[in-house]
């Protein structure tokens, strides 16, 4: 029972975590002079207008359940490029700010976690065991100690916003680094078609079956060290 609990930590975080990162596209275009986002109710920490059923919560759970690693979506907050104040950099400056949300969110959680009093053996006892939530210890490593809960719920925090912060800076449609791409790189209008309609998939097939899925695998690895290091 207390491991369903901490899966329900788990994905809750993760989804508040994607709420986040999508409000602030929805904030910072709403700066830049486009009320598109909040005419729509999506500026908003109620989950229900941002909750993409399969995205959010059914392929989270049968993730988390099946194998050591998960992902999601909610949701995409709608803007229009058009009304935009900066014509060229405004998209740019949109899709970033939620990869940009997810880093400070990580940042907040190292500084709150280096502050929670724990043995450094316990802290990194609980960052082990969150990185295989189904085949760890977590239970018998956070019962009965707020201290320890507290401690997980920052370190999950931190995977979660550090995965979608990298994941979202992948320049392929519909991730948030294809805005800089196509500020930089102008395409022809028909492979901007191609790529917003099969970029996601594209993006999946290039991260699980190619070489290329090797390399962001290290560099999340090697980005959530750092982060953890800083808390321990």
């Amino acid at each position: 029972m207390e491991l369903y609990v901490i899966l329900a930590f788990y994905i809750i975080v993760l989804l508040y975590s994607i709420i986040l990162h999508e409000i602030s596209h929805g904030v910072v275009a709403l700066w830049l002079g486009d009320q598109t986002a909040k005419l729509a109710g999506r500026l908003t920490l109620q989950p229900l207008p941002h909750i993409d059923p399969v995205g959010s919560i059914i392929l989270p759970i049968v993730m988390i359940l099946t194998t050591p690693y998960a992902f999601g979506w909610a949701k995409p907050v709608p803007y229009n490029p058009n009304n935009l104040s900066w014509t060229k950099w405004g998209p740019v400056a949109v899709a970033f700010a939620g990869p940009l949300t997810n880093f400070i969110l990580a940042a907040c959680a190292v500084v709150v976690g280096k502050l929670i009093q724990l043995a450094p053996g316990q802290k990194k006892d609980i960052i082990l065991s969150l990185r295989d939530l189904m085949n760890s210890d977590i239970v018998g490593l956070v019962a009965g100690d707020l201290n320890a809960i507290f401690f997980a719920v920052c370190a999950m925090v931190i995977f979660w916003n550090i995965l979608l912060g990298i994941f979202n800076l992948i320049p392929i449609p519909p991730l948030d680094g294809s805005k800089l791409l196509f500020a930089l790189v102008p395409l022809p209008p028909q492979v901007e078609d191609f790529l917003n309609r099969w970029g996601f998939l594209i993006v999946l097939g290039v991260i699980f079956f190619t070489p290329v899925g090797t390399v962001f695998g290290s560099v999340l690895s090697s980005v959530l060290n750092i982060f953890y290091s800083l808390m321990v």
